[in-house]
């Protein structure tokens, strides 16, 4: 278990750029990826905002005839992988009939195709219901559909833990590399905007108006996203013989569970992962440069992570910047940590760290140094990415620069 595992191409599909270089360049500026909905009437919702991705057109990346029934979140993982994989400059062919690792992260699977089905049926065209749309809403499709695109033979895996998921994918290719199984691992998160996502959060009485603000004294809630981040993990070894780009090393992750509330997060449980991720990674409180929060912009979330923070790294906690770039791209759920995974890469790498937007007025609870509004260009070497997820599920992952 001694295997150093490297991170060597980076994909991403969010809503304010696809690809890494347009997504980081917008990012550091601070740009907002939240608009009003369009991809389903929202006139009978409380709420219209969202960081819907607009422009997507996936036959730039995948063939015309193998589009027509993935769903909106499959077309999302599978661009994601193949930017990753020309950055990491590893062809398909390299790939085809490789036992490679495939893990992706979700909250709602394919909610986008039970969303056209429920249409179908409502309007009395249930006939139109066909077997390809209904196996592509279960939850499984999104990685089957990846691992078809890639007709990679290994490990194919949902992991379905909520908004946490991306991060849990990362640990558990993570693993597979430490251990020997594998020396070549695709870590992936993705969801897409949905008419019972968007139907769901508001009826938790968690979205905002129209900006999301975490850290903020007056935020009033999240607002959802949509998107996928992919990550190519290799073995160190692997990546030194075929000479690959080399951004970042994975160093460790922590789990808990809060075993709580199932939307209540607290602060204990964020605490134990965070503990166990600088442990697993060998490194102390003072070690770290940076917190990639998963700051949401709710008044729960928000006071209990900080919280957190504070007791963890009592003696340093306003040392160290903690930024949330939910503010940019609301809660893309399952594709957030993985998304928020690679934000973490291009900061260790450009020495920049990306900024929370939207914040005006000090909250008191939450009194951390959350690069307000402008992203700040100072060397770090360790980076935190924190992500948690209904039902107190908690998974943090530190990144470090790569020796």
């Amino acid at each position: 278990m001694d295997r150093r595992v490297a991170v060597t191409g980076l994909g991403v599909v969010s809503s304010i750029g696809i690809g890494k270089a347009e997504f980081w360049d917008n990012l550091i500026k601070g740009k907002a990826g939240i608009s009003k909905v369009s991809r389903f009437d929202t006139s009978s919702f409380k709420r219209h905002y969202a960081g819907e991705i607009k422009g997507f057109n996936p036959e730039d990346f995948i063939p015309k005839n193998k589009i027509r029934f993935l769903g909106r979140a499959s077309r999302f993982a599978i661009t994601a992988a193949k930017l990753a994989l020309q950055d990491a400059k590893i062809p398909l062919s390299e790939i085809k009939n490789k036992k490679i690792c495939v893990a992706v992260g979700t909250t709602m699977a394919e909610a986008s195709v039970m969303d056209a089905s429920t249409e179908l049926f409502i309007r009395d065209s249930a006939e139109k219901i066909t077997s390809r749309l209904m196996l592509n809403a279960f939850a499984p499709s999104i990685p089957r559909n990846l691992g078809f695109f890639l007709k990679s033979k290994g490990v194919n895996l949902l992991i379905p833990t909520a908004c946490a998921a991306g991060n849990y994918a990362i640990g558990y290719c993570f693993d597979l590399i430490r251990s020997g199984e594998t020396s070549l691992a695709i870590a992936a998160g993705s969801d897409a905007l949905s008419q019972v996502a968007f139907q769901g959060f508001q009826k938790l009485y968690a979205m905002a108006p129209e900006v999301c603000a975490p850290f903020d004294k007056n935020r009033k809630g999240m607002l959802l996203g949509e998107g996928a981040g992919v990550l190519i993990l290799e073995s160190f070894a692997r990546a030194k013989a075929r000479n690959a780009p080399i951004y970042v090393e994975v160093l460790g992750y922590g789990l808990s569970c809060d075993a709580h509330h199932i939307t209540i997060p607290k602060s204990a449980g964020i605490k134990k992962a965070m503990e166990k991720a600088l442990k697993n990674s060998n490194l102390n409180v003072k070690d770290l440069g940076y917190i990639s929060a998963h700051g949401t912009g709710t008044i729960q979330n928000d006071k209990e992570e900080s919280a957190a923070i504070k007791e963890l790294f009592a003696g340093c906690c306003r040392d160290i910047p903690v930024s949330s770039i939910k503010s940019m791209l609301g809660h893309c759920m399952g594709a957030a940590s993985s998304i928020e995974a690679i934000s973490c890469c291009l900061a260790l790498k450009d020495g920049v760290i990306p900024p929370t937007i939207n914040f005006k007025t000090p909250d008191p609870e939450c009194d951390l140094d959350c690069v307000p509004n402008q992203a700040r260009r100072t060397p770090i070497k360790t980076a935190l990415n924190n992500s948690f997820a209904f039902g107190g599920n908690n998974c943090c992952v530190v990144f470090s620069t790569a020796r």
